[in-house]
Protein backbone atom coordinates (compact mmCIF):
# COMPACT_ATOMS: atom_id res chain seq x y z
CA UNK A 1 0.00 0.00 0.00
CA UNK A 2 2.80 2.35 0.80
CA UNK A 3 4.83 1.77 -2.60
CA UNK A 4 0.90 2.08 -4.68
CA UNK A 5 0.83 5.94 -2.77
CA UNK A 6 4.62 6.77 -3.44
CA UNK A 7 3.88 5.98 -6.86
CA UNK A 8 0.33 7.58 -6.94
CA UNK A 9 2.36 10.58 -5.09
CA UNK A 10 4.96 10.87 -7.73
CA UNK A 11 2.78 10.58 -10.51
CA UNK A 12 0.76 13.68 -9.30
CA UNK A 13 4.12 15.68 -9.16
CA UNK A 14 4.79 15.10 -12.58
CA UNK A 15 2.04 17.43 -13.90
CA UNK A 16 1.56 20.89 -14.08
CA UNK A 17 -1.24 21.12 -11.69
CA UNK A 18 0.63 18.76 -9.04
CA UNK A 19 3.81 20.93 -9.33
CA UNK A 20 1.28 24.06 -8.63
CA UNK A 21 0.45 22.06 -5.53
CA UNK A 22 3.13 20.93 -3.87
CA UNK A 23 5.11 24.37 -4.74
CA UNK A 24 1.78 26.12 -2.94
CA UNK A 25 2.45 23.65 -0.18
CA UNK A 26 6.54 24.49 0.00
CA UNK A 27 5.59 28.43 0.17
CA UNK A 28 3.25 27.69 2.75
CA UNK A 29 5.87 25.65 5.10
CA UNK A 30 8.52 28.58 4.44
CA UNK A 31 10.69 26.05 2.19
CA UNK A 32 10.72 28.18 -1.07
CA UNK A 33 12.21 31.53 -1.78
CA UNK A 34 10.47 34.69 -1.81
CA UNK A 35 9.55 36.39 -4.72
CA UNK A 36 12.74 38.14 -6.57
CA UNK A 37 10.66 41.95 -5.97
CA UNK A 38 10.85 41.18 -2.21
CA UNK A 39 14.33 41.13 -2.48
CA UNK A 40 14.21 44.53 -4.34
CA UNK A 41 11.69 46.23 -2.16
CA UNK A 42 14.18 45.11 0.80
CA UNK A 43 17.33 46.26 -0.56
CA UNK A 44 15.39 50.26 -1.90
CA UNK A 45 14.21 52.72 0.24
CA UNK A 46 10.97 54.27 -1.07
CA UNK A 47 10.70 57.79 -2.58
CA UNK A 48 9.04 59.54 0.19
CA UNK A 49 10.58 60.29 3.16
CA UNK A 50 7.57 59.68 5.61
CA UNK A 51 7.66 56.03 4.66
CA UNK A 52 11.49 55.19 5.58
CA UNK A 53 12.67 51.86 6.89
CA UNK A 54 14.79 53.84 9.19
CA UNK A 55 18.43 53.37 9.47
CA UNK A 56 20.81 50.39 9.67
CA UNK A 57 21.13 48.87 13.32
CA UNK A 58 23.45 50.71 15.88
CA UNK A 59 26.72 49.33 15.85
CA UNK A 60 27.63 47.33 19.23
CA UNK A 61 31.15 47.12 21.00
CA UNK A 62 32.56 43.80 21.40
CA UNK A 63 31.86 43.98 24.99
CA UNK A 64 27.70 43.70 23.35
CA UNK A 65 27.77 41.37 20.62
CA UNK A 66 26.35 37.97 21.27
CA UNK A 67 27.21 35.03 21.09
CA UNK A 68 25.58 32.10 19.89
CA UNK A 69 26.37 28.52 20.48
CA UNK A 70 25.28 25.85 18.13
CA UNK A 71 25.61 21.75 18.91
CA UNK A 72 23.71 18.53 18.69
CA UNK A 73 22.44 16.83 21.92
CA UNK A 74 25.19 15.20 23.74
CA UNK A 75 28.03 16.97 21.98
CA UNK A 76 29.67 19.09 25.13
CA UNK A 77 27.60 22.53 24.00
CA UNK A 78 26.65 22.16 28.38
CA UNK A 79 30.11 22.21 28.93
CA UNK A 80 30.63 25.24 26.94
CA UNK A 81 27.86 27.16 28.21
CA UNK A 82 28.99 26.52 31.60
CA UNK A 83 32.32 27.79 31.10
CA UNK A 84 31.43 31.11 29.69
CA UNK A 85 28.99 31.35 32.51
CA UNK A 86 32.27 31.43 35.01
CA UNK A 87 33.55 34.62 32.78
CA UNK A 88 33.12 37.98 34.34
CA UNK A 89 30.78 40.30 32.48
CA UNK A 90 29.19 37.79 30.84
CA UNK A 91 24.95 36.35 30.99
CA UNK A 92 24.92 33.03 29.45
CA UNK A 93 21.51 31.46 28.89
CA UNK A 94 21.10 27.98 28.83
CA UNK A 95 18.91 26.35 26.13
CA UNK A 96 16.58 29.06 25.88
CA UNK A 97 14.32 26.79 23.29
CA UNK A 98 14.43 24.37 26.61
CA UNK A 99 10.72 23.17 26.95
CA UNK A 100 11.33 23.81 30.67
CA UNK A 101 10.66 27.03 29.86
CA UNK A 102 13.45 28.76 31.98
CA UNK A 103 11.84 32.01 32.60
CA UNK A 104 8.59 30.05 33.95
CA UNK A 105 9.05 29.09 37.77
CA UNK A 106 6.42 27.01 38.26
CA UNK A 107 7.37 24.97 34.58
CA UNK A 108 11.06 24.32 34.97
CA UNK A 109 11.24 22.53 37.74
CA UNK A 110 14.53 21.98 40.22
CA UNK A 111 15.95 18.51 38.34
CA UNK A 112 19.34 19.00 37.21
CA UNK A 113 21.08 15.96 34.26
CA UNK A 114 23.51 14.62 36.83
CA UNK A 115 25.59 14.12 33.54
CA UNK A 116 26.17 17.69 33.82
CA UNK A 117 29.49 18.14 35.87
CA UNK A 118 29.75 21.07 38.16
CA UNK A 119 26.49 22.72 37.16
CA UNK A 120 23.64 22.74 40.00
CA UNK A 121 20.93 24.64 38.09
CA UNK A 122 19.99 26.35 34.53
CA UNK A 123 17.87 29.33 35.03
CA UNK A 124 19.34 31.71 37.14
CA UNK A 125 20.22 33.79 33.88
CA UNK A 126 16.01 34.06 33.49
CA UNK A 127 14.66 35.08 36.37
CA UNK A 128 12.87 38.50 35.73
CA UNK A 129 12.29 37.31 32.79
CA UNK A 130 8.57 36.31 32.78
CA UNK A 131 7.86 39.05 29.45
CA UNK A 132 9.21 36.13 27.54
CA UNK A 133 6.52 33.92 28.15
CA UNK A 134 4.43 36.09 25.36
CA UNK A 135 7.14 35.15 22.57
CA UNK A 136 8.11 31.62 23.66
CA UNK A 137 6.34 28.53 21.61
CA UNK A 138 7.33 24.99 22.32
CA UNK A 139 7.21 23.92 19.10
CA UNK A 140 10.26 25.78 18.21
CA UNK A 141 11.66 22.51 19.45
CA UNK A 142 10.19 20.40 16.95
CA UNK A 143 8.71 21.78 13.75
CA UNK A 144 10.66 24.05 10.84
CA UNK A 145 13.78 23.16 12.07
CA UNK A 146 15.26 23.76 8.68
CA UNK A 147 14.80 27.95 8.24
CA UNK A 148 16.68 29.98 5.33
CA UNK A 149 17.97 33.45 6.30
CA UNK A 150 14.29 35.00 5.03
CA UNK A 151 11.93 32.85 7.12
CA UNK A 152 9.41 34.69 8.71
CA UNK A 153 9.51 34.18 12.46
CA UNK A 154 8.63 37.75 14.74
CA UNK A 155 7.98 35.51 18.07
CA UNK A 156 11.63 33.96 17.63
CA UNK A 157 13.36 36.81 16.90
CA UNK A 158 11.83 39.12 19.38
CA UNK A 159 12.36 36.13 22.22
CA UNK A 160 16.14 36.45 21.83
CA UNK A 161 16.30 40.09 21.69
CA UNK A 162 14.68 40.34 24.46
CA UNK A 163 17.46 37.63 26.01
CA UNK A 164 20.27 40.13 24.22
CA UNK A 165 18.70 43.39 25.64
CA UNK A 166 18.33 41.88 29.17
CA UNK A 167 21.59 40.80 29.50
CA UNK A 168 23.87 41.99 32.18
CA UNK A 169 27.36 42.40 30.23
CA UNK A 170 28.20 40.50 26.86
CA UNK A 171 25.11 37.92 25.60
CA UNK A 172 25.88 34.14 25.47
CA UNK A 173 22.94 31.64 24.36
CA UNK A 174 23.34 28.46 23.82
CA UNK A 175 21.38 26.40 21.60
CA UNK A 176 20.16 22.80 20.98
CA UNK A 177 17.75 23.47 18.17
CA UNK A 178 19.41 26.09 15.99
CA UNK A 179 21.71 23.22 13.66
CA UNK A 180 19.55 24.69 10.63
CA UNK A 181 18.29 27.83 11.74
CA UNK A 182 22.15 29.35 11.78
CA UNK A 183 21.29 31.43 8.06
CA UNK A 184 18.47 32.44 9.62
CA UNK A 185 19.93 33.99 12.60
CA UNK A 186 23.06 35.35 10.65
CA UNK A 187 20.67 37.12 8.49
CA UNK A 188 18.57 38.67 11.93
CA UNK A 189 21.36 39.23 14.09
CA UNK A 190 24.80 39.90 11.87
CA UNK A 191 27.02 41.17 14.54
CA UNK A 192 26.82 37.52 16.63
CA UNK A 193 29.10 35.78 16.37
CA UNK A 194 28.45 31.43 16.36
CA UNK A 195 30.42 28.82 18.03
CA UNK A 196 29.96 25.47 16.91
CA UNK A 197 31.14 22.40 19.18
CA UNK A 198 30.48 18.83 17.75
CA UNK A 199 31.60 15.33 18.79
CA UNK A 200 32.14 12.43 17.12
CA UNK A 201 29.31 10.83 16.00
CA UNK A 202 29.62 7.30 17.26
CA UNK A 203 30.36 8.27 20.54
CA UNK A 204 27.75 11.24 20.72
CA UNK A 205 25.20 8.18 19.77
CA UNK A 206 26.25 5.64 22.96
CA UNK A 207 25.98 9.23 25.08
CA UNK A 208 22.57 9.68 23.70
CA UNK A 209 20.91 6.43 24.49
CA UNK A 210 22.37 6.42 27.81
CA UNK A 211 22.95 2.15 28.30
CA UNK A 212 18.44 2.43 27.18
CA UNK A 213 18.37 -1.08 25.41
CA UNK A 214 19.29 -0.04 21.74
CA UNK A 215 21.08 -3.31 20.27
CA UNK A 216 23.04 -3.30 16.81
CA UNK A 217 19.90 -5.19 16.15
CA UNK A 218 17.07 -2.18 17.23
CA UNK A 219 15.25 -0.66 14.73
CA UNK A 220 13.86 2.99 15.15
CA UNK A 221 10.52 1.27 16.13
CA UNK A 222 12.54 -0.14 18.98
CA UNK A 223 13.70 2.89 19.54
CA UNK A 224 10.99 4.86 19.99
CA UNK A 225 10.45 4.30 23.65
CA UNK A 226 13.87 4.99 24.71
CA UNK A 227 14.32 8.67 22.06
CA UNK A 228 14.89 11.12 25.02
CA UNK A 229 16.40 13.31 22.32
CA UNK A 230 13.42 14.04 19.81
CA UNK A 231 15.47 12.00 16.95
CA UNK A 232 12.43 10.54 15.50
CA UNK A 233 10.69 13.90 15.67
CA UNK A 234 13.52 15.62 13.89
CA UNK A 235 13.52 13.05 11.30
CA UNK A 236 9.88 13.97 10.28
CA UNK A 237 10.40 17.41 10.39
CA UNK A 238 13.38 17.67 8.99
CA UNK A 239 12.43 15.46 5.89
CA UNK A 240 10.25 17.89 4.97
CA UNK A 241 13.19 19.68 3.72
CA UNK A 242 15.59 16.56 3.25
CA UNK A 243 13.74 13.97 1.70
CA UNK A 244 16.52 11.70 1.80
CA UNK A 245 15.99 11.15 5.70
CA UNK A 246 15.29 7.87 6.92
CA UNK A 247 12.59 7.37 9.10
CA UNK A 248 11.03 3.98 7.86
CA UNK A 249 10.60 2.32 11.45
CA UNK A 250 12.60 -0.52 9.92
CA UNK A 251 16.56 0.90 9.38
CA UNK A 252 18.63 1.60 12.72
CA UNK A 253 17.97 4.34 14.54
CA UNK A 254 21.98 5.22 14.08
CA UNK A 255 21.61 6.18 10.19
CA UNK A 256 18.94 8.57 11.40
CA UNK A 257 21.16 9.85 14.09
CA UNK A 258 24.19 10.20 11.81
CA UNK A 259 22.42 11.95 9.10
CA UNK A 260 21.02 14.40 11.34
CA UNK A 261 24.70 14.45 12.75
CA UNK A 262 26.30 15.41 9.31
CA UNK A 263 23.81 18.08 8.04
CA UNK A 264 24.31 19.56 11.38
CA UNK A 265 28.36 19.69 11.07
CA UNK A 266 27.98 20.84 7.39
CA UNK A 267 25.62 23.74 8.03
CA UNK A 268 27.76 24.74 11.09
CA UNK A 269 31.16 24.58 8.99
CA UNK A 270 28.87 27.33 6.25
CA UNK A 271 28.04 28.97 9.12
CA UNK A 272 29.71 29.62 12.35
CA UNK A 273 32.69 31.66 13.21
CA UNK A 274 34.56 28.87 15.03
CA UNK A 275 34.38 25.26 15.42
CA UNK A 276 35.80 23.69 17.93
CA UNK A 277 35.70 19.34 18.91
CA UNK A 278 34.35 18.20 21.80
CA UNK A 279 37.68 15.69 22.13
CA UNK A 280 40.07 18.44 21.94
CA UNK A 281 38.53 20.47 24.45
CA UNK A 282 38.53 17.40 26.58
CA UNK A 283 42.33 16.55 25.70
CA UNK A 284 43.74 19.85 25.52
CA UNK A 285 41.84 22.46 27.52
CA UNK A 286 44.02 25.16 28.06
CA UNK A 287 44.88 25.60 24.16
CA UNK A 288 41.61 25.02 23.22
CA UNK A 289 40.17 27.61 25.39
CA UNK A 290 42.88 30.02 24.46
CA UNK A 291 41.78 30.16 21.06
CA UNK A 292 38.13 29.75 20.96
CA UNK A 293 37.99 32.37 23.63
CA UNK A 294 40.88 34.62 21.63
CA UNK A 295 38.63 34.09 18.49
CA UNK A 296 35.12 35.76 20.08
CA UNK A 297 37.70 38.40 21.83
CA UNK A 298 36.77 37.17 25.14
CA UNK A 299 38.75 38.67 27.87
CA UNK A 300 39.33 38.71 31.40
CA UNK A 301 38.71 35.25 32.28
CA UNK A 302 40.51 33.06 34.48
CA UNK A 303 41.83 30.27 32.49
CA UNK A 304 42.71 27.90 35.37
CA UNK A 305 39.59 28.17 36.82
CA UNK A 306 37.82 27.32 33.41
CA UNK A 307 39.90 24.24 32.89
CA UNK A 308 39.26 23.04 36.02
CA UNK A 309 35.68 22.48 35.27
CA UNK A 310 36.80 20.54 32.66
CA UNK A 311 36.55 16.57 33.68
CA UNK A 312 38.28 13.62 31.53
CA UNK A 313 35.40 11.58 29.66
CA UNK A 314 35.61 8.13 27.95
CA UNK A 315 36.17 8.38 24.27
CA UNK A 316 35.81 5.71 22.03
CA UNK A 317 32.60 4.52 23.98
CA UNK A 318 31.59 3.28 20.98
CA UNK A 319 33.77 0.17 20.58
CA UNK A 320 31.68 -1.16 23.52
CA UNK A 321 28.71 -1.14 21.55
CA UNK A 322 29.34 -2.50 18.02
CA UNK A 323 32.21 -3.42 15.43
CA UNK A 324 34.13 -0.82 13.25
CA UNK A 325 32.98 -2.34 10.63
CA UNK A 326 29.22 -1.83 11.61
CA UNK A 327 29.23 1.94 11.82
CA UNK A 328 31.32 1.93 9.04
CA UNK A 329 28.64 0.32 7.19
CA UNK A 330 26.11 2.43 7.68
CA UNK A 331 27.83 5.90 7.86
CA UNK A 332 29.13 4.89 4.24
CA UNK A 333 25.74 4.32 3.25
CA UNK A 334 24.44 7.84 4.42
CA UNK A 335 27.69 9.01 2.56
CA UNK A 336 26.52 8.05 -0.76
CA UNK A 337 22.87 8.79 -0.12
CA UNK A 338 24.30 12.78 0.37
CA UNK A 339 26.81 12.42 -2.54
CA UNK A 340 23.57 11.16 -4.86
CA UNK A 341 21.23 13.98 -3.53
CA UNK A 342 23.95 16.96 -3.70
CA UNK A 343 24.91 15.49 -7.69
CA UNK A 344 20.61 15.94 -8.31
CA UNK A 345 20.65 19.48 -6.67
CA UNK A 346 23.48 20.40 -9.37
CA UNK A 347 21.54 18.27 -12.74
CA UNK A 348 18.50 20.48 -11.57
CA UNK A 349 20.24 23.20 -10.93
CA UNK A 350 22.29 23.34 -14.76
CA UNK A 351 19.51 21.48 -16.80
CA UNK A 352 21.00 20.02 -19.91
CA UNK A 353 24.56 20.47 -18.68
CA UNK A 354 26.80 17.52 -17.41
CA UNK A 355 26.77 17.43 -13.40
CA UNK A 356 29.79 18.00 -11.78
CA UNK A 357 31.21 14.45 -10.24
Amino acid sequence: MRRALVRLLDRVAESDEGRAILARELERQNLLAPPKELDELSNSAVPYPELSWGSEPAQRTVEQVPIFITGRFRSGSTLLWNMFRHIPGITAYYEPFNERRWFDYASRGVRVDPTHRNVSEYWTEYDGLEELRQYYRQSWKFEHLYMPEWAWNPNMRRYIEVLIERARGRPVLQFNEVDFRLAWLRAQFPQARILHIFRHPRDQWCSTIQGKECTPSSTLRDFEQFDGFYLLAWGRDLRRSFPFISVERTVHPYELFYQVWKLSYLFARRHADHSIAFEELIAEPRRSLLTVLASLEVAGYDLDALSGLIEPVNVGRWKEYAEAAWFAAIERRVDGTFDEYARARRSCASPGTQSEE
